[in-house]
């Protein structure tokens, strides 16, 4: 995170689901020169493809049913800053084409428009599919792997992070003794021990969620 969040690349964020990888995104943001700047996450897995595009590239009064104003996307919202896309592995090829010229040229139209809108957005994503095997499978594009593809960090999943599942537990249960006005000195080693061997397959989410 220290070495890329100066430069100015795009970055591809790699690990099961819950182990943390917007924190990455935001740490990356919040270090980099445009922390100034907005932060918007968008999660591609959790938008119907039809209204994905309108979400990201904004679209035009009359463009579809239900348009009856003109739309400002995420991409045109952040510009001068970050945006992050969440599970991009779940974006449908329409939108992958459009997100490879808004790499490649950095401009991009709104649904149902034709003027060209210039931004300056720096894309940080996210998954945990297998991009190389949906490239091969034709699934995904792969010259927008490639593209996404500038800088990866791949978080481990939380059974193979040793002692940080102690800090991590330790954090979360003065966070939360807080929250909810408990008088919680720590944990049995007992408890401990039952919580450092379990495998945790929700990851720091489950663990967040247990506590």
């Amino acid at each position: 995170i220290g070495r890329v969040a100066p430069q100015d690349v795009t970055v591809l964020i790699r690990g099961e689901s819950g182990t943390g990888k917007e924190l990455i995104a935001r740490a990356i943001y919040q270090h980099s020169p445009r922390a100034n700047k907005p932060f918007l996450a968008v999660n591609c897995a959790a938008i119907p493809d039809a209204l994905l595009e309108s979400e990201l590239f904004g679209h035009e009064k009359g463009s579809f049913t239900g348009a009856d104003r003109q739309r400002i996307g995420k991409f045109e919202q952040s510009s001068g800053g970050t945006i992050f896309l969440d599970e991009v592995g779940d974006m449908s090829p329409l939108v992958q084409g459009k997100l490879l010229r808004l790499l490649q040229e950095q401009r991009f139209e709104r649904v149902g428009g034709n003027q060209t809108i210039q931004t300056d957005v720096r894309i940080i994503a996210a998954t945990h599919r297998d991009l190389e095997a949906m490239s091969n499978a034709g699934t995904f594009r792969a010259d927008l792997y490639y593209r996404l593809n500038g800088f990866t960090i791949t978080v481990p999943p939380l059974r193979d992070r040793g002692d940080d599942i102690v800090l991590l537990l330790e954090r979360f249960f003065s966070l939360y003794a807080r929250q909810l006005h408990k008088e919680v000195q720590g944990i049995s080693p007992d408890a401990l021990k039952l919580m450092i061997e379990y495998p945790w397959p929700g990851n720091v989410r489950e663990m967040q969620s247990a506590v």
